[in-house]
Protein backbone atom coordinates (compact mmCIF):
# COMPACT_ATOMS: atom_id res chain seq x y z
CA UNK A 1 0.00 0.00 0.00
CA UNK A 2 0.93 3.67 -1.15
CA UNK A 3 0.08 5.56 2.18
CA UNK A 4 -0.77 9.63 1.75
CA UNK A 5 -3.18 9.82 4.73
CA UNK A 6 -0.46 11.37 6.84
CA UNK A 7 -2.81 14.24 7.88
CA UNK A 8 -4.71 11.79 9.84
CA UNK A 9 -2.06 9.76 11.32
CA UNK A 10 1.71 8.74 9.87
CA UNK A 11 1.82 4.96 9.12
CA UNK A 12 5.53 5.07 9.17
CA UNK A 13 6.83 6.08 12.38
CA UNK A 14 10.36 5.76 13.42
CA UNK A 15 11.09 2.26 15.04
CA UNK A 16 12.12 3.29 18.78
CA UNK A 17 8.92 4.34 18.79
CA UNK A 18 7.04 1.23 18.67
CA UNK A 19 10.18 -0.18 20.86
CA UNK A 20 9.67 2.40 23.35
CA UNK A 21 5.80 1.71 23.49
CA UNK A 22 6.63 -2.18 24.01
CA UNK A 23 9.31 -1.51 26.45
CA UNK A 24 6.84 0.52 28.98
CA UNK A 25 3.93 -1.88 28.83
CA UNK A 26 6.41 -4.22 29.94
CA UNK A 27 7.77 -2.30 32.59
CA UNK A 28 6.27 0.85 33.24
CA UNK A 29 3.91 1.10 36.44
CA UNK A 30 1.51 3.90 37.25
CA UNK A 31 3.24 7.69 36.98
CA UNK A 32 2.78 9.49 40.56
CA UNK A 33 0.65 6.21 42.14
CA UNK A 34 3.99 5.12 44.07
CA UNK A 35 7.52 5.08 45.78
CA UNK A 36 8.63 1.79 44.19
CA UNK A 37 10.90 1.60 40.75
CA UNK A 38 8.25 0.71 38.27
CA UNK A 39 6.01 3.92 39.43
CA UNK A 40 9.37 6.11 39.36
CA UNK A 41 10.42 4.86 36.14
CA UNK A 42 7.41 5.92 34.75
CA UNK A 43 6.76 8.70 36.70
CA UNK A 44 10.62 9.96 35.06
CA UNK A 45 9.23 9.13 31.65
CA UNK A 46 6.28 11.61 31.80
CA UNK A 47 8.95 14.32 33.37
CA UNK A 48 11.40 13.85 30.71
CA UNK A 49 8.38 13.91 27.91
CA UNK A 50 7.26 17.31 29.34
CA UNK A 51 10.81 18.98 29.06
CA UNK A 52 11.07 17.61 25.39
CA UNK A 53 7.93 19.05 24.41
CA UNK A 54 8.21 22.78 26.65
CA UNK A 55 12.01 22.58 24.67
CA UNK A 56 10.34 22.06 21.13
CA UNK A 57 7.18 24.45 21.68
CA UNK A 58 8.84 26.45 23.73
CA UNK A 59 7.08 26.46 26.76
CA UNK A 60 8.67 28.39 29.72
CA UNK A 61 7.67 26.20 31.93
CA UNK A 62 7.34 22.33 31.74
CA UNK A 63 5.31 22.03 34.47
CA UNK A 64 2.67 23.74 32.02
CA UNK A 65 2.37 21.11 29.51
CA UNK A 66 -0.60 19.11 30.10
CA UNK A 67 -1.04 15.12 28.71
CA UNK A 68 -4.12 14.45 26.65
CA UNK A 69 -5.31 11.54 24.95
CA UNK A 70 -5.28 13.96 21.79
CA UNK A 71 -6.01 17.11 20.16
CA UNK A 72 -9.40 17.06 20.71
CA UNK A 73 -9.84 16.71 23.94
CA UNK A 74 -7.08 19.39 24.24
CA UNK A 75 -8.67 22.00 22.43
CA UNK A 76 -12.13 21.28 24.68
CA UNK A 77 -10.06 21.41 27.82
CA UNK A 78 -9.05 24.91 26.51
CA UNK A 79 -12.27 25.69 25.25
CA UNK A 80 -14.64 25.24 28.08
CA UNK A 81 -11.89 25.86 30.50
CA UNK A 82 -11.55 29.70 29.45
CA UNK A 83 -14.82 30.46 27.79
CA UNK A 84 -18.15 30.86 29.25
CA UNK A 85 -21.48 31.94 27.84
CA UNK A 86 -21.84 35.92 27.59
CA UNK A 87 -18.42 36.33 26.53
CA UNK A 88 -16.93 37.05 23.33
CA UNK A 89 -14.91 34.60 21.20
CA UNK A 90 -12.96 35.02 17.49
CA UNK A 91 -12.49 31.81 15.38
CA UNK A 92 -12.11 31.14 11.31
CA UNK A 93 -13.84 29.12 8.92
CA UNK A 94 -10.87 27.35 8.81
CA UNK A 95 -11.41 24.83 11.92
CA UNK A 96 -11.89 21.13 12.85
CA UNK A 97 -14.91 20.17 14.26
CA UNK A 98 -12.65 20.00 17.23
CA UNK A 99 -12.79 23.66 17.44
CA UNK A 100 -15.88 24.37 16.11
CA UNK A 101 -18.24 22.10 17.78
CA UNK A 102 -17.21 23.05 21.36
CA UNK A 103 -17.60 26.67 20.14
CA UNK A 104 -21.01 26.28 18.67
CA UNK A 105 -22.04 24.47 21.79
CA UNK A 106 -21.38 27.38 24.05
CA UNK A 107 -22.57 29.98 21.38
CA UNK A 108 -26.46 27.82 21.82
CA UNK A 109 -25.76 28.66 25.69
CA UNK A 110 -24.94 32.42 25.12
CA UNK A 111 -21.45 32.64 24.00
CA UNK A 112 -21.25 35.67 21.36
CA UNK A 113 -18.92 33.74 18.67
CA UNK A 114 -17.92 35.62 15.63
CA UNK A 115 -16.03 33.48 12.51
CA UNK A 116 -13.64 35.20 10.14
CA UNK A 117 -14.25 33.93 6.64
CA UNK A 118 -12.08 32.15 4.30
CA UNK A 119 -11.99 32.64 0.53
CA UNK A 120 -12.11 30.54 -2.33
CA UNK A 121 -8.38 29.56 -1.86
CA UNK A 122 -8.94 28.87 1.91
CA UNK A 123 -6.86 32.47 2.65
CA UNK A 124 -8.50 34.77 5.05
CA UNK A 125 -8.05 38.30 5.26
CA UNK A 126 -6.35 39.49 8.48
CA UNK A 127 -8.08 42.78 8.48
CA UNK A 128 -11.26 40.95 9.48
CA UNK A 129 -9.34 39.94 12.39
CA UNK A 130 -8.83 43.33 12.92
CA UNK A 131 -12.76 44.24 12.68
CA UNK A 132 -13.78 41.24 14.64
CA UNK A 133 -11.61 40.87 17.98
CA UNK A 134 -13.30 43.77 19.62
CA UNK A 135 -12.30 45.01 23.27
CA UNK A 136 -13.80 42.43 25.35
CA UNK A 137 -13.10 39.54 23.30
CA UNK A 138 -11.81 36.70 25.76
CA UNK A 139 -10.06 34.57 23.24
CA UNK A 140 -9.17 33.87 19.32
CA UNK A 141 -9.29 30.24 18.48
CA UNK A 142 -7.88 29.29 15.33
CA UNK A 143 -5.76 26.15 13.66
CA UNK A 144 -2.08 27.09 12.43
CA UNK A 145 -2.25 25.07 9.51
CA UNK A 146 -5.93 23.90 7.61
CA UNK A 147 -6.06 20.20 7.57
CA UNK A 148 -8.23 20.12 4.68
CA UNK A 149 -6.04 22.93 2.18
CA UNK A 150 -2.86 22.72 4.12
CA UNK A 151 -2.84 26.84 4.18
CA UNK A 152 -0.96 28.19 7.19
CA UNK A 153 -2.02 31.14 9.55
CA UNK A 154 0.33 33.93 10.47
CA UNK A 155 0.01 33.40 14.31
CA UNK A 156 2.23 36.09 14.94
CA UNK A 157 -0.09 38.22 13.53
CA UNK A 158 -3.03 36.95 14.91
CA UNK A 159 -1.57 37.13 18.62
CA UNK A 160 -0.77 40.65 18.04
CA UNK A 161 -4.63 41.82 16.96
CA UNK A 162 -5.87 39.47 20.14
CA UNK A 163 -3.45 40.79 22.54
CA UNK A 164 -4.28 44.35 21.47
CA UNK A 165 -7.62 43.59 22.44
CA UNK A 166 -6.63 41.87 25.85
CA UNK A 167 -7.79 38.52 23.84
CA UNK A 168 -5.90 35.01 24.60
CA UNK A 169 -4.88 33.39 21.83
CA UNK A 170 -5.75 29.64 21.49
CA UNK A 171 -3.72 27.34 18.45
CA UNK A 172 -4.98 24.03 17.08
CA UNK A 173 -1.14 22.83 16.07
CA UNK A 174 -2.63 19.06 15.25
CA UNK A 175 -1.10 19.47 11.39
CA UNK A 176 1.84 21.97 12.76
CA UNK A 177 3.21 20.56 15.15
CA UNK A 178 6.36 18.55 15.01
CA UNK A 179 6.99 19.99 11.13
CA UNK A 180 6.72 23.57 11.65
CA UNK A 181 8.98 26.20 13.58
CA UNK A 182 6.81 26.88 16.99
CA UNK A 183 7.72 28.88 19.82
CA UNK A 184 5.19 29.81 21.88
CA UNK A 185 6.74 33.19 23.59
CA UNK A 186 7.53 34.28 20.26
CA UNK A 187 4.67 34.05 18.48
CA UNK A 188 2.74 35.13 21.71
CA UNK A 189 0.88 31.80 21.77
CA UNK A 190 -1.34 31.83 25.02
CA UNK A 191 -2.40 27.90 24.92
CA UNK A 192 -1.16 25.01 21.94
CA UNK A 193 -3.17 22.50 21.94
CA UNK A 194 -1.58 19.33 20.16
CA UNK A 195 -1.70 15.78 18.74
CA UNK A 196 0.96 13.38 19.57
CA UNK A 197 -0.01 10.77 16.38
CA UNK A 198 0.25 12.92 13.42
CA UNK A 199 3.90 15.21 12.37
CA UNK A 200 4.88 14.38 15.91
CA UNK A 201 5.21 11.13 15.47
CA UNK A 202 3.99 9.56 18.11
CA UNK A 203 1.29 7.07 19.13
CA UNK A 204 -2.46 7.27 18.70
CA UNK A 205 -3.75 8.37 22.00
CA UNK A 206 -1.00 11.36 22.85
CA UNK A 207 -1.32 14.74 22.96
CA UNK A 208 -1.89 17.87 25.01
CA UNK A 209 -1.78 21.27 26.17
CA UNK A 210 1.59 23.95 26.69
CA UNK A 211 -0.04 26.82 28.57
CA UNK A 212 2.03 30.19 28.86
CA UNK A 213 2.08 31.00 32.46
CA UNK A 214 -0.63 32.56 34.19
CA UNK A 215 -3.42 31.85 31.86
CA UNK A 216 -6.04 30.08 34.50
CA UNK A 217 -7.84 27.16 32.97
CA UNK A 218 -10.75 25.59 34.83
CA UNK A 219 -10.72 22.11 35.06
CA UNK A 220 -12.16 19.96 32.59
CA UNK A 221 -12.50 17.01 34.54
CA UNK A 222 -11.81 16.07 38.13
CA UNK A 223 -10.46 12.86 39.88
CA UNK A 224 -7.35 10.96 40.89
CA UNK A 225 -4.09 12.84 40.73
CA UNK A 226 -1.42 10.85 43.42
CA UNK A 227 -1.40 14.43 45.34
CA UNK A 228 -3.39 15.81 47.70
CA UNK A 229 -5.90 12.86 47.93
CA UNK A 230 -7.75 14.11 50.80
CA UNK A 231 -8.58 17.23 49.60
CA UNK A 232 -12.67 17.60 48.11
CA UNK A 233 -11.10 19.83 45.06
CA UNK A 234 -8.88 19.16 42.04
CA UNK A 235 -5.18 20.49 43.26
CA UNK A 236 -4.86 23.87 41.81
CA UNK A 237 -1.23 23.75 40.65
CA UNK A 238 -0.80 22.30 36.69
CA UNK A 239 -0.20 19.95 34.95
CA UNK A 240 -2.19 17.99 37.65
CA UNK A 241 -4.83 20.38 37.46
CA UNK A 242 -5.94 19.11 34.48
CA UNK A 243 -4.45 15.95 33.85
CA UNK A 244 -6.92 13.64 36.35
CA UNK A 245 -6.61 10.03 36.29
CA UNK A 246 -4.07 7.48 35.03
CA UNK A 247 -2.13 8.86 32.32
CA UNK A 248 -1.44 6.88 29.15
CA UNK A 249 2.37 6.78 30.48
CA UNK A 250 2.70 3.78 27.18
CA UNK A 251 1.86 5.81 24.51
CA UNK A 252 3.61 9.04 26.32
CA UNK A 253 7.05 6.62 25.92
CA UNK A 254 6.03 6.46 22.33
CA UNK A 255 5.71 9.90 22.20
CA UNK A 256 8.82 10.74 23.51
CA UNK A 257 10.88 8.49 21.56
CA UNK A 258 9.64 10.31 18.55
CA UNK A 259 10.74 13.81 20.28
CA UNK A 260 14.11 12.37 20.50
CA UNK A 261 13.79 11.69 16.60
CA UNK A 262 12.55 14.96 15.84
CA UNK A 263 14.77 17.09 18.25
CA UNK A 264 17.42 14.97 16.50
CA UNK A 265 16.60 15.29 12.80
CA UNK A 266 15.34 18.45 13.16
CA UNK A 267 11.83 20.42 12.64
CA UNK A 268 13.04 21.85 9.57
CA UNK A 269 14.72 18.77 7.39
CA UNK A 270 11.82 17.05 8.54
CA UNK A 271 9.77 19.47 6.96
CA UNK A 272 11.45 19.70 3.51
CA UNK A 273 11.47 16.03 3.13
CA UNK A 274 7.60 15.97 2.88
CA UNK A 275 6.95 19.56 2.01
CA UNK A 276 9.59 17.79 -1.52
CA UNK A 277 6.86 15.04 -2.00
CA UNK A 278 4.17 17.15 -1.82
CA UNK A 279 5.75 20.14 -4.50
CA UNK A 280 6.92 16.84 -6.20
CA UNK A 281 3.29 15.58 -6.63
CA UNK A 282 1.78 19.06 -7.14
CA UNK A 283 4.50 19.69 -9.95
CA UNK A 284 2.97 16.46 -11.37
CA UNK A 285 -1.21 16.60 -10.87
CA UNK A 286 -1.78 20.56 -11.16
CA UNK A 287 -2.03 20.53 -15.30
CA UNK A 288 -3.95 17.46 -16.02
CA UNK A 289 -6.67 18.31 -17.55
CA UNK A 290 -10.21 17.65 -15.33
CA UNK A 291 -8.11 18.60 -11.67
CA UNK A 292 -9.09 20.60 -9.47
CA UNK A 293 -6.93 22.12 -6.62
CA UNK A 294 -8.09 23.43 -3.38
CA UNK A 295 -5.85 25.74 -1.59
CA UNK A 296 -3.34 28.60 -2.35
CA UNK A 297 -0.09 26.84 -3.04
CA UNK A 298 1.52 30.23 -3.66
CA UNK A 299 2.14 30.90 0.33
CA UNK A 300 5.39 29.14 2.24
CA UNK A 301 5.38 27.54 4.40
CA UNK A 302 2.20 25.42 3.98
CA UNK A 303 1.72 21.94 5.60
CA UNK A 304 2.31 18.87 3.29
CA UNK A 305 -1.18 18.43 2.11
CA UNK A 306 -3.06 18.46 -1.68
CA UNK A 307 -6.90 18.72 -1.87
CA UNK A 308 -8.10 17.46 -4.95
CA UNK A 309 -11.13 16.36 -6.98
CA UNK A 310 -10.86 14.76 -10.56
CA UNK A 311 -13.47 15.38 -13.08
CA UNK A 312 -17.03 14.88 -11.83
CA UNK A 313 -16.20 12.26 -9.98
CA UNK A 314 -16.89 12.59 -6.25
CA UNK A 315 -14.10 12.26 -3.61
CA UNK A 316 -15.74 9.20 -2.28
CA UNK A 317 -15.36 7.16 -5.57
CA UNK A 318 -12.10 8.52 -6.39
CA UNK A 319 -10.82 7.92 -3.65
CA UNK A 320 -12.12 4.20 -3.88
CA UNK A 321 -10.89 3.84 -6.91
CA UNK A 322 -7.30 4.91 -6.11
CA UNK A 323 -7.30 2.15 -2.85
CA UNK A 324 -8.68 -0.29 -5.24
CA UNK A 325 -7.15 -0.08 -8.75
CA UNK A 326 -3.85 1.54 -7.29
CA UNK A 327 -3.22 0.45 -3.32
CA UNK A 328 -2.92 4.06 -2.68
CA UNK A 329 -4.45 5.32 0.81
CA UNK A 330 -5.68 8.83 0.56
CA UNK A 331 -9.01 10.83 2.73
CA UNK A 332 -11.70 11.45 1.20
CA UNK A 333 -15.17 13.81 2.19
CA UNK A 334 -15.70 16.30 4.41
CA UNK A 335 -12.36 16.12 6.67
CA UNK A 336 -14.40 17.08 9.50
CA UNK A 337 -13.90 20.61 8.03
CA UNK A 338 -17.61 22.06 7.35
CA UNK A 339 -17.12 25.43 7.07
CA UNK A 340 -13.89 25.17 4.85
CA UNK A 341 -15.52 22.86 2.62
CA UNK A 342 -18.48 25.11 2.28
CA UNK A 343 -15.98 28.49 1.12
CA UNK A 344 -14.06 25.81 -1.00
CA UNK A 345 -17.30 25.20 -2.69
CA UNK A 346 -17.34 21.24 -2.28
CA UNK A 347 -20.02 20.42 0.15
CA UNK A 348 -21.68 18.29 -2.03
CA UNK A 349 -18.94 15.89 -3.21
CA UNK A 350 -16.07 16.86 -0.59
CA UNK A 351 -12.27 16.36 -1.58
CA UNK A 352 -9.60 14.20 -2.00
CA UNK A 353 -6.42 14.93 0.24
CA UNK A 354 -3.14 13.58 -0.43
CA UNK A 355 -1.52 14.32 2.77
CA UNK A 356 2.73 13.23 3.23
CA UNK A 357 5.05 12.71 5.37
CA UNK A 358 9.01 12.47 6.13
CA UNK A 359 9.47 9.23 4.57
CA UNK A 360 7.16 9.09 1.50
CA UNK A 361 9.43 8.27 -0.84
CA UNK A 362 9.59 9.52 -4.97
CA UNK A 363 8.51 6.41 -6.28
CA UNK A 364 5.38 6.34 -3.97
CA UNK A 365 4.47 9.94 -5.50
CA UNK A 366 5.04 8.96 -8.94
CA UNK A 367 2.69 6.32 -8.59
CA UNK A 368 -0.02 8.41 -7.14
CA UNK A 369 0.47 10.90 -10.29
CA UNK A 370 -0.25 8.12 -12.71
CA UNK A 371 -2.99 7.29 -10.57
CA UNK A 372 -4.33 10.63 -10.47
CA UNK A 373 -3.71 11.27 -14.49
CA UNK A 374 -5.39 7.41 -15.67
CA UNK A 375 -8.31 7.87 -13.57
CA UNK A 376 -8.43 11.57 -15.04
CA UNK A 377 -8.33 10.28 -18.54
Amino acid sequence: MIYLDSAATPLHKPETVAEAVANAIRTAGNASRGAHGASLDASRTVHETREKLAKLFGCPRRDHVVFTSNSTEALNIAIYGLLSPGERAVTTDLEHNSVLRPLYDLAERGLDLAIVPADRTGNVDYADFERLVTPGTKAVVCTHASNLTGNVLDIRRIAEIAHRSGALLIVDASQSAGILPIDMTASGIDVLCFTGHKSLLGPQGTGGLAIRPGVEIRPFKRGGSGIRSYDPRQPEAYPTRLEAGTLNVHGIAGLSAALDYILREGVEPLYLREHGAMTRFLSGVRNIPGVTLYGDFTREPRAAIVALNIGDLDSAEAADILATDYGIATRSGAHCAPRMHAALGTVERGAVRFSFSPFTTDEEVDAAIRAVREIAE
